[in-house]
């Protein structure tokens, strides 16, 4: 009986055996009539590189992953949803896949859907104004923070905007990362488009000039006429531009953009626009009674994330399209509610065959009463989050924190960090980046003041006018801009400044992308700056050990409006009236026609609280009870003396004064005076240095009869300790003035030998 089970389990393992070997070779016969083997992929197989297999293969299981989460989507959707018969948000149906999401067993290649390495990805972004300006920083934070191919960035900005990003890019330096500007007044108005800065050329005959573009266009949104703009993209981005992500400055990307360009890859050979549908109920028409949005495809689709295939909608006669459209619509519309959103949807109505539906997690929309919620279950799920609604980020969801979390990373994000280079992409030649890299490496870091020189080649982001600013310089040939800079430690001085002068005001702030946010806060919380739109704000991003006082006031000074500029410090309060004062003695001394330093004597206190003098008299009292002090007479008496206060006691004109060695008053000069010598870092010879040059240019240095600033006690800056407590820093301090002396010996001649004398004989 044992040695029945016995032979009969071996018939059992031979058969198995000779199954498995019958169906290996029929197999592998199969795969050489085909040519090519099982393993690899069907259009792969021929290739006999092991690199290509292998890149091949990942490829492969990649997709299969994408599919396969694709499908857990659908999945906790569907039952999430119901049988209430909605669509399957996560889904995006390919073309040519049979209907209801069942996908057939292709043996044909696919499209390629890599990006290559390298590859140069295009975006473009329609911004306007101070607040979208802000915004755009940390929509592109967002993007630099994950991306791995080089970028370019095309915008169609109004000139405030422009002044601002352009400024940003070129502080900014970060390689890999090209920009274009496209002047949107002149869409507006059908004119050329073209800004001066990194414009490729347009193609001839390819810009109609003069024909309105959006202008004619009535739109209620929120976002005026620059809502607009993007209809007008194939004809404002260079003709051999072939395709480009559209984003709206209110975005948020979580992972690497390159993800979303592969999906160009996936177009059909009709389609020729990508879009999320839209997750509100506005297409709808079911939000209150006799509601009548524009027509749409079902839902309709939002235009936060566009993918354009431009070449494509050139051929078709895309402005052509989008204007007949339009206008039909206008009939008995009248105007837009969602601004260019409604035109493309009207558009996609009559022409359902243009659009890719892209997966929502594309463009989560996070405005009240959306399906945003459907577009997740995980937050590895999340590619692109959309504050679309007016609220921002006080909109209702039920994951708002998380989002909120997210957004204010990179907004406080330190965009330095964001200055790397890719790996194995070779950036394109950049004077200005070449430049100071040459400068860096030809500075000996054995040299004792290695840090100070390394400080002054630093380059700084900047963000010009960080807050509204409204100020129009009227034609004004005596009008004055207060000129001062600033720390985060130096905030509270803002509103009484404020307070004391009327007039316009130009603030370097340094800050990091954090302390930026919280003067945001402040000022929009304060009632006296958030009433004021003559003060401009211009950030200077902290980088290095040592503050660079000379290079917050150039960047303050270069913009001012006024033919004329107060240069100050922020802990000087300025005389009540002191704006008007100014104005008057420049047209009195007849300034324009001369050149000339009006002198401010300052003063000091040592309290904190000051019942401040409304006249000189009343200055002049408190000098003489001991309340008030000539500035500095106790400790740096030569930074002021020459101002001969003995003499202003009694003056009732302006006196000329002539320059002593190391004198630093605050003057008004004209606006096109000299820069501040930015080797001045930290503490010292940072304002002398500036008056030296004011006299080699033969200023006159006049004092002012009736002016007065005083200045309110503060702990000392950190600078100013390591000055007092380091002889090193010292030392290379009179290095640096040394250094300047023969500077200023080069470029004024046997004029600025008396300035090399006085020092010596110090």
């Amino acid at each position: 009986m044992l040695r029945s089970w016995r032979v009969k389990l071996k018939l059992l393992l031979a058969t198995v055996t000779l199954a498995i070997l019958l169906s290996w070779l029929y197999l592998f016969v199969g795969s050489l009539e085909y040519g090519r083997f099982l393993l690899l992929p069907p259009c792969l197989g021929e290739q006999p590189s092991r690199d290509v297999e292998r890149e091949a293969l990942a490829s492969r299981v990649r997709r299969v992953e994408e599919e396969n989460q694709q499908l857990r989507l659908q999945l906790s959707q569907a039952q999430a949803e119901g049988s209430d018969g909605s669509p399957q948000w996560g889904a995006s149906a390919e073309d040519g896949d049979p209907p209801g999401g069942e996908r057939s067993n292709r043996t044909a290649c696919p499209k390629q859907r890599t990006v290559h390495k390298c590859e140069l990805l295009h975006v473009a972004i329609v911004c306007a104004g101070h607040n979208a300006s802000r915004d755009v920083v940390t929509l592109v934070k967002s993007i630099l923070f994950h991306r791995k191919n080089p970028l370019h960035f095309h915008f169609i900005t109004d000139s405030v905007a422009h002044q601002i990003l352009q400024t940003l890019f070129q502080s900014w330096m970060v390689p890999s990362v090209h920009v274009s500007f496209y002047n949107a007044d002149d869409l507006k108005a059908g004119t050329s488009p073209r800004f001066a800065l990194a414009q490729p050329r347009r193609a001839e005959g390819s810009s109609r000039e003069g024909r309105p573009e959006v202008s004619w266009i009535p739109n209620k949104h929120y976002s005026g006429i620059y809502g607009l703009m993007k209809l007008t993209l194939t004809k404002a981005l260079p003709s051999n531009l072939s395709k480009v992500i559209v984003l709206d400055t209110d975005i948020t990307f979580a992972t690497d953009i390159a993800e979303l360009w592969a999906v160009f890859g996936k177009f059909s050979d009709k389609q020729v626009i990508g879009l999320v549908e839209n997750q509100s109920d506005w297409y709808l028409g079911n939000l209150w009674k006799n509601h009548k949005p524009w027509p749409a495809l079902g839902r309709g689709f939002n235009t936060g994330v566009i993918l354009l295939l431009l070449d494509r909608l050139r051929r078709l006669g895309w402005e052509q399209m989008w204007r007949l459209t339009a206008e039909r619509e206008l009939m008995s519309m009248l105007s837009t509610s969602l601004a260019d959103q409604d035109i493309f949807n009207a558009v996609i109505k009559q022409n359902p065959a243009l659009v890719y539906r892209l997966p929502c997690f594309w463009n989560v929309q996070l405005s009240d009463h959306t399906r945003s919620e459907q577009c997740y279950t995980e937050v590895s799920d999340l590619k692109v989050i959309h504050w679309n609604s007016p609220k921002k980020l006080r909109v209702k969801n039920k994951h708002v924190e998380f989002f909120r979390n997210l957004y204010l990373t990179f907004l406080e994000y330190d965009g330095n960090l964001l200055r790397r280079e890719l790996f194995g992409c070779a950036s394109l030649p950049s004077p200005p980046s070449d430049q100071l890299q040459q400068a860096l490496e030809e500075l000996d870091e054995d040299d004792p003041c290695y840090d100070f020189r390394r400080q002054h080649l630093t380059q700084h982001r900047i963000h010009l006018f960080f807050l509204q600013y409204e100020f129009l310089a009227l034609p004004n040939p005596t009008d004055v801009t207060l000129v001062a800079q600033l720390s985060m430690d130096r905030l509270q001085m803002l509103e009484a400044i404020c307070k004391h002068w009327a007039g316009p005001i130009s603030l370097a702030l340094y800050m990091s992308d954090a302390e930026a946010q919280q003067f945001l806060r402040y000022a929009q919380a304060s009632e006296v700056l958030s009433a004021r739109r003559n003060v401009a704000y211009h950030i200077v991003y902290k980088e290095g050990q040592f503050y660079p006082i000379n290079l917050l006031r150039n960047v303050a000074l270069a913009n001012t409006q006024t033919p004329y500029v107060f240069l100050t410090d922020i802990d000087f309060l300025p005389m009540y009236g002191l704006y008007d004062y100014l104005r008057n003695s420049i047209q009195q001394l007849e300034l324009p026609q001369r050149k000339a330093a009006l002198i401010v004597p300052a003063f000091e206190t040592l309290h904190y609280r000051l019942t401040f003098p409304k006249s000189k008299a009343e200055l002049l009292s408190m000098l003489d009870m001991g309340s008030l002090y000539t500035f500095r007479y106790h400790v740096w008496p030569k930074g002021h003396a020459p101002t001969d206060y003995a003499k202003w006691r009694t003056a009732t004109v302006p006196y000329r004064v002539a320059w002593q060695p190391d004198f630093e008053p605050y003057v008004v000069v004209r606006r096109d005076c000299p820069k501040y010598d930015q080797r001045f870092v930290g503490f010292g010879w940072n304002k002398v240095s500036h008056i030296m040059e004011l006299d080699a240019q033969e200023y006159e240095l006049l004092v002012l009869p009736n002016a007065f600033m005083i200045h309110m006690p503060h702990a000392p800056s950190f600078d100013i300790s390591k000055f007092r407590l380091s002889a090193g820093y010292r030392g290379c301090l009179q290095t640096l003035r040394e250094e300047f002396h023969q500077d200023l010996s080069r470029r004024y001649g046997a004029a600025a030998l008396k300035y090399l004398t006085a020092e010596r004989s110090l």
